[in-house]
């Protein structure tokens, strides 16, 4: 007889009844270089080698045979078929020995033999129920090895039993491998699933080969999660793409492809929820940054919350709390806002004139780069915007001290001098309304109602460098002119046309032809069509006063976009031509000096704020 393998029954645990489910109290991680055991081997399951049968004496004279027939018949209906001298086989099979011809013991051996075969076939049968059957077909197979070893239903028989053992010794071995961590998706030998499917092919519908194979599938699952624990994704797709090939029609993998889209949905929001919060506190970009370069590596490709951050910090970094073109005024501690304020956006641009236009103090043209965005007034400041300031302050405006200032004179058409003019006079000295830009007022006039608003509001308010305002009165326009090349727009600002008329019938000698604005002098704040950054009158209607200090040509200007200033300059930079001025003087590049504490009705300013 030959030697037995030991035969284990499988125990899958409860990752396998479970789906691969993790329950939420578990343990998100089992360990660096730990592994959860998949299968076990219970000891009490393990069938032991059967010994060879041997058939139990039968004493058999002419005098009990008949008696032994009956007895053989009476065991053999009641299924008692081997367990001593007393059963069918052993009886059956001294009669036989005692007289081969007796075609009644012939039978009956017949008989018994056929339910010996059926009684192992059903004990193979119940192997999937109950592993020790198995030990139960042995012992069937030591009885017919004794009794008819030659028999072709035994030797059938007996096949059968042998596929049956080497399919549990196909799936020990699976089980120790699928142990060991050696699951053999790709079919290599010695690997689980290799072993797994070789029972299959032994013994189809094996359940302990498919319980080994759904185990498999499980492990590779729980690869997958272990990734997903990990924010490792992509590791998690791959291991989830190759579960799928191991039981392609199981919805186990789809399930789990599902639970680790949701818990990458709630990861991904969880990230973006605390980038948010870190870019609303001081110093907080970095941190955010930080969540973002996890959510690059986990996220699928156009997550909408990864694109959410990504641009908030993107805001934070250029804009603070703003965004680009926003609108805005501050509180003021006397009551009341500020001006208000467009938020511009970061950027580059060419500032100056090139060789083949413009003036020499244009030049040499630089590429200036703005890496924060900043806000800037609207309009001009206003009329009532200064009174505020000249009210809430003991500030004496220069014109008001000095007790004139330039206007406009229309029986000679020339800006004269004109006594009792300042801050509350129009263009022609006039009292100004308070929606008109404010004028008569000098660069320190400027500076000082700038500061106040500080104070005001608590930010940081200034005149606009001279790069800042080129780069603003442009908005992204690189042309000879604000709006590009030839005669301007229709009211687009308030320049000098030909179909300007002054009160009295003037017409402008040097203007663009054709073009009318409707005013003669500076119009209202807004009046015209704001540039494409939101800014109001950039060029024309008044020239402003900013931060500079004058040079005649950009040679040895910072490479920012800082104002470049002087140890007490006594010349301002003016830009934007106004009202009066000749279309030369309204191209981007074109820039002026005057002395800081002039006066004129063509001169206005407007403030930027840091953001």
């Amino acid at each position: 007889m030959r030697a037995l393998p030991l035969t284990a029954g499988i125990a899958v645990m409860a990752l396998v009844a479970a789906g691969c489910s993790r329950d939420a109290s578990s343990p998100a991680r089992d360990g660096a270089g730990a592994r959860t055991p998949i299968v076990t081997i219970s000891a009490d399951q393990a069938v032991s080698p059967v010994p060879p049968w041997r058939v139990p004496a039968v004493q058999v004279t002419d005098e009990n045979v008949a008696e032994l027939k009956e007895k053989a018949s009476q065991a053999l209906s009641r299924g008692r078929l081997f367990g001593g001298a007393e059963d069918a086989i052993p009886l059956y099979y001294a009669l036989r020995r005692f007289d081969p011809e007796d075609a009644t013991a012939n039978a009956g051996f017949d008989r018994s033999l056929k339910r010996l075969i059926a009684s192992g076939d059903e004990a193979l049968a119940a192997l999937d129920r109950d592993p020790l059957s198995l030990r139960r077909a042995h012992e069937i197979a030591a009885v017919a090895r004794a009794v008819a070893p030659g028999n072709v239903d035994i030797v059938e028989y007996l096949a059968r039993l042998d596929r049956a053992d080497e399919a549990q010794e196909a799936n020990r071995l699976g089980e120790e491998a699928l142990n060991a961590g050696r699951l053999g998706v790709g079919g290599e030998a010695g690997h689980a699933l290799t072993h797994f499917r070789q029972a299959l092919e032994l013994r189809p519908g094996d359940m302990r080969a498919n319980q080994g194979i759904a185990a498999v599938e499980s492990a590779l699952i729980r690869r997958a999660e272990l990734a997903a624990d990990r924010d490792d994704y992509v590791t998690a797709e791959r291991e989830l793409d190759i579960a799928a090939k191991v039981r392609p029609d199981a919805p186990s993998v789809e399930d789990a492809r599902g639970r680790m889209a949701m818990q990458r949905i709630v990861r991904v929001n969880a990230l973006r929820d605390a980038g948010m919060a870190a870019l609303m506190r001081q110093g907080g970009i970095d941190e955010a940054r930080r969540h973002l370069a996890v959510m690059l590596r986990i996220a699928p490709a156009g997550d909408p919350a990864t694109r959410e951050l990504r641009e908030r910090i993107d805001l934070a970094t250029h804009y603070g709390l703003f965004r680009p073109g926003q609108v805005f005024t501050d509180a003021m501690q006397g009551g009341g806002r500020g001006p208000q304020m467009v938020v511009i956006p970061h950027g580059a641009f060419r500032m100056g004139s090139e060789e083949n236009e413009g003036q020499e103090s244009e030049r040499p043209a630089r590429n200036i780069r703005f890496e924060r965005g900043l806000a800037m007034s609207r309009t001009e400041i206003t009329v009532g915007e200064f009174r505020r300031f000249m009210q809430a302050t003991k500030h004496r405006a220069r014109a008001s001290r000095r007790g004139y200032s330039t206007a406009y004179d229309e029986r000679s058409g020339n800006l004269v001098r004109r006594g009792n003019v300042d801050w509350q006079s129009d263009y022609v000295g006039q009292p100004a309304r308070d929606d008109m830009p404010v004028l008569h007022v000098s660069a320190k006039d400027a500076l000082a109602y700038a500061e106040w608003l500080s104070a005001q509001t608590g930010e940081r308010y200034r005149l606009p460098s001279e790069a800042e305002f080129e780069y603003a009165l442009r908005a992204g326009n690189r042309g000879r002119y604000p709006w590009g090349e030839g005669p301007p727009p229709l009211r687009i600002g308030n320049f000098t046309g030909g179909a300007d008329v002054s009160p009295s019938g003037r017409r402008w000698r040097n203007a663009f032809p054709g073009y009318g604005d409707g005013a003669w002098g500076p119009a209202p704040v807004g009046t015209y069509q704001p540039n494409a950054w939101g800014l109001h009158d950039m060029v024309g209607n008044v020239s402003e006063w900013v931060a500079d200090c004058w040079h005649d040509s950009f040679r040895r200007a910072p490479r920012g976009g800082e104002a470049w200033l002087n140890p007490g300059c006594r010349s301002r930079v003016v830009r934007g031509g106004s009202w009066t001025s000749a279309p030369e003087e309204m191209r981007s590049a074109w820039r002026q000096g005057s002395d800081a504490n002039n006066t004129t009705a063509r001169i206005g300013f407007r403030v930027v704020r840091d953001i």
